[in-house]
């Protein structure tokens, strides 16, 4: 345990900082889950809506620290590479 009050309140909003990362986290997956769905189940005009607001999350996630901003990046661009596929394979 800390004994120094500035390692005592490092504790503190480390610990809020780690709960406030992981809530970002899990609404980013699920954003991310509920695309993946769209697009398995052929709803590509759908999932071509829902696309800037998954960016948008995957952004501000990064943003905040909870992921780096360089993986947001590379998996934005792989979601769009994945629905310009898809609507290719539908033809």
């Amino acid at each position: 345990m800390a004994h120094h009050k500035s390692a005592i309140k490092r504790i503190r909003t480390n610990e809020d900082r780690r709960l406030r990362n992981r809530q970002n986290r899990s609404q980013m997956r699920t954003v991310i889950k509920k695309w993946h769905d769209l697009v398995d189940e052929g709803k590509l005009d759908e999932a071509r809506t829902a696309l800037p607001a998954l960016m948008s999350k995957m952004m501000k996630s990064a943003s905040k620290g909870a992921i780096n901003k360089h993986s947001a990046a590379r998996r934005v661009s792989r979601f769009s590479l994945e629905l310009n596929r898809a609507a290719k394979a539908n033809g």
